[in-house]
């Protein structure tokens, strides 16, 4: 697939990725080649364990073994519960300061506004009778409601599952609530891992690869076709352009192509891009924005008296917190910029370069969507600001949250098994007994096989990898070519600085035991949003562009 070559990864990229790539191989293919004519079911939960390096720390130094030397560093929920279960805090945790934290919305007819839901309905039950048709491969249509605390958590308090209705006699949903014995602790597990599963391919196809890769790259081509290299907006944005259209092509190739490992790997089977495309209808760009993104799901509301102009309803939401500390850093930034060279709307108004461009990547670049109402004018300064806010947002904050966390959340496969291979059994199903006897054997054997877990870490561990050559916001590497417009040096100085003071801020929100969702007895710490990181697998750090 051609990538322009200033789009391209440069060699020590490529020598990152592909270094990657080979250890997820040897990763996959080691731990099976003794075992390969065994099958690759799981038997118990030390099957799956045995996937991970133990930790020795005799004097104080970790020692691997030749035995660890081809398995998974511990992601960091198993290194603090493995029990084969996910918890009902982490569960609502998760969804607040996991790697999707952009899905959980308000039930808006509640007054209190104290409950609220993750959603999978609509989304998922159009495409249920193809995805259930693979024998390896059961699906429900799911919805979860949440309980907001008083402490400031969200309790599960109720699973809905779908199914499409086939038989006028049996109901085509069931509502599974907290147990209350044996029998309805096992169901309650099963239908979290439902959920988990919907939350795997919704999260892949929708939040990260559709409302961040994809609806990034019309904006990408249409700047490189329309704004010359000398031009403000250009030299503005190409550091959030870095490595999209190449990674994107990578994606194409092997993630979510046809038979691709999205498909293989993820519940949605052949019907991944029908999903995505089924989103799309609804995505909107002037929804892309943190601020209304969070109003629009009803999590937060307009509040000229706080400081960045609304109040979140759940309090202690580490991605949102930590997400509005950015977003206005960026907004400041891009204000002081644009307020420079576009003083007012004529400015604006005489700018072909950037009329075309914004022209090009909504008619061309979102033909489908090219008529809607809601795409936002670009008239005045104000709305240039709101527009390369949401851009510069949505290549590094937003697409950091949705990714670098992938390893660490969802690594430990129990917990978040990516799809499900059976439904749960009800009194008059076949299966019924098996699952009473043997309950624990049924949750294992409606995971994916050891082989499949293997091959779902390996991609999640190169994905959520951060590069050598990895380039953070607040970090400018051409600041030279702005030479001779001090205030413009000045401007990006003080970003910096900021990024460095957020960053402090989040160290200290995460060590202080109020918040709940961030901080308490084998909770992790939520550090997606800090700006800097290390190369490798941190679950932290900003890039300033969508790089992996």
């Amino acid at each position: 697939m051609y990538v322009p070559r200033d789009e391209a990864f440069i060699d020590e990229k490529k020598r990152s990725v592909d270094a990657g790539s080979w250890k997820g191989v040897m990763n996959n293919l080691f731990p099976f080649f003794k075992h390969s004519t065994e099958s690759d079911s799981v038997n118990s939960i030390a099957d799956i364990n045995k996937l991970y390096k133990e930790s020795r720390n005799h004097s104080n130094f970790p020692v691997e073994s030749t035995a660890d030397a081809f398995k998974f560093d511990p992601p960091n929920i198993v290194s603090r519960d493995a029990s084969c279960c996910l918890r009902d805090d982490e569960f609502g945790r998760f969804t607040l300061a996991g790697m999707n934290p952009i899905s959980i919305e308000r039930l808006k007819a509640i007054e209190r506004k104290k409950l609220f839901t993750l959603d999978y309905h609509d989304a998922f039950l159009p495409f249920l009778n193809s995805i259930n048709a693979h024998p390896d491969r059961k699906a429900y249509a799911t919805r979860t409601i949440f309980l907001l605390t008083q402490m400031g958590t969200l309790k599960p308090i109720a699973i809905e599952l779908s199914l499409p209705s086939t038989n006028p006699f049996k109901p085509s949903k069931q509502v599974i609530t907290p147990p209350v014995d044996a029998t309805t602790c096992w169901q309650w597990q099963l239908a979290k891992a439902h959920v988990c599963s919907n939350d795997s391919g919704a999260h892949e196809l929708i939040q990260h690869w559709l409302r961040t890769h994809a609806c990034m790259e019309p904006f990408i081509i249409a700047a490189r076709r329309h704004l010359s290299a000398m031009h403000p907006i250009l030299k503005l944005l190409h550091p959030h352009m870095r490595y999209t259209m190449d990674i994107n092509a990578r994606a194409r190739e092997l993630l979510i192509s046809s038979g691709g490992i999205i498909e293989s790997l993820f519940s949605t089977k052949e019907c991944s891009m029908e999903i995505t495309s089924f989103a799309y209808k609804n995505w909107r760009f002037d929804m892309e924005s943190l601020p209304a993104d969070l109003i629009r799901r009803g999590v937060a509301e307009l509040d000229p008296t706080e400081p960045h102009g609304i109040k979140l309803l759940i309090e202690d939401y580490p991605y949102a917190n930590d997400g509005l500390l950015i977003w206005s850093a960026i907004e400041r930034l891009v204000k002081d910029y644009v307020n420079y060279y576009y003083p007012d709307s004529n400015s604006i108004r005489s700018d072909p370069e950037l009329n075309t461009w914004y022209y090009e990547s909504i008619h061309v670049g979102h033909a489908d969507l090219r008529h809607e109402s809601w795409w936002p004018n670009l008239s005045t300064p104000n709305d240039l600001v709101s527009i390369l806010t949401t851009l510069i947002w949505i290549s590094s904050a937003k697409h950091a949250a949705l990714n670098f966390g992938q390893y660490h959340y969802g690594g430990y496969v129990p917990a978040r098994p990516s799809y499900m291979r059976r439904l749960i059994p009800n009194e008059d199903d076949p299966e019924y007994q098996n699952f009473i006897s043997d309950p624990e054997g049924y949750f294992l054997s409606s995971l994916p096989r050891l082989q499949e877990m293997a091959f779902l870490m390996s991609m999640l561990e190169i994905l959520s990898t951060h590069s050598e050559d990895e380039e953070y916001l607040g970090d400018r590497k051409e600041l030279s070519t702005w030479r001779g417009t001090p205030e413009i040096i000045e401007a990006f100085y003080r970003f910096s600085m900021e990024m460095k003071a957020i960053e402090k801020e989040i160290e200290k929100r995460n060590s202080d035991t109020k918040l709940r969702n961030r901080c308490g007895a084998g909770v992790s710490s939520y550090q997606l949003l800090m700006p800097s990181s290390e190369a490798g697998v941190s679950c932290r750090g900003v890039p300033n562009s969508i790089s992996i």
